[in-house]
């Protein structure tokens, strides 16, 4: 695991070029939606077709996906990589991903995409505020705990209020969660120099103009069923180019507000990490030490 732009793919494609034994599975709240690829910096065309990562493309955008729906696809598909024989590498920057898989999750309600969009777009008139502001009337501990910015989490809570008829998501989560039965070796890519990944970061986007960015959106933007509202629009790189072709926003505020957000990300990602228990933190400079450590898991579950 380890912050956006850090080279956590090319590292993932690197040891599965090294060790056939090694399956991947893909652990990010984007990648998973078809149709977002330039700005995911999702893994090229030719190693999906041969089937090099796993729980990529597979939802529309239209779709919501939570937690609980990552933590069922992502044992499904660990449990198919073990029966093969084979060792599942997990990769991504979806922190709540992780911890949801590291400690399982209580009995929620299941999503319901006609009750949040009513909720979002009805109730709070698309607003983040109004939103936010009835989370804290109905699950004060969750509004504490998830930011305003979060709009997918915090309308989650929402309806879980809603749904559950009146019970609050931190009252329903204290249910016993269902915890993996492997061994886990946990390792996080962290910058040598932070100023040397923000500079990536900058790098990346312009490349992702480069490659076409804009018309990856506007194709999108032609789809009726999508709105900002939702989980794959309302992310990174997606909402602000997406209020670009609103001409709610000029072309370089796109641009600056998509970069000031990335590195905000980072710095959540960089705490997530740096509060993580039983994890190796690895520089990324010294991807070579990750290579060994790699090395001796397979040449152990080899030998068993």
């Amino acid at each position: 695991m380890g912050p956006t732009a850090i080279g956590k793919s090319a590292v993932a494609r690197q040891i599965k070029k090294n060790f056939s034994i090694i399956e991947l599975l893909s652990v990010d709240s984007k990648s998973i939606y078809k149709g977002l690829d330039i700005g995911t910096d999702k893994p090229l065309q030719r190693d999906l077709q041969s089937n090099i990562y796993r729980l990529v493309n597979i939802l529309k955008p239209q779709e919501i996906y939570s937690s609980a729906d990552f933590y069922r696809d992502a044992v499904r598909e660990i449990e198919d990589i073990l029966k093969l024989g084979k060792i599942p590498l997990l990769v991504g920057g979806t922190m709540f991903y992780f911890k949801t898989l590291l400690n399982g999750f209580s009995d929620l309600p299941p999503s319901n995409s006609v009750i949040r969009n009513y909720i979002f777009n009805k109730i709070c008139s698309g607003e983040k505020q109004k939103l936010f502001d009835i989370l804290k009337k109905v699950d004060k501990i969750s509004s504490e705990r998830i930011h305003i910015n979060d709009v997918q989490r915090v309308l989650r809570a929402v309806e879980i209020f809603f749904v559950s008829g009146g019970l609050s998501k931190s009252k329903l989560i204290k249910s016993i969660p269902n915890k993996l039965p492997y061994k886990i070796f946990q390792f996080g890519l962290v910058p040598f120099k932070k100023d040397i990944l923000y500079t990536r970061i900058v790098k990346r986007f312009y490349y992702m103009l480069e490659c076409g960015f804009e018309q990856e959106v506007r194709n999108l933007y032609k789809n009726k069923s999508l709105n900002i509202s939702l989980p794959s629009i309302n992310s990174i790189g997606y909402r602000q180019m997406w209020l670009y072709i609103q001409n709610k926003y000029s072309y370089q505020e796109m641009i600056d507000s998509t970069i000031k957000s990335t590195y905000q990300l980072v710095k959540r990602q960089l705490t997530w990490l740096n509060n993580w228990t039983d994890i190796t933190l690895i520089p990324d400079n010294k991807i070579d030490i990750l290579m060994k450590k790699i090395q001796n898991i397979v040449r152990y579950n080899l030998s068993k």
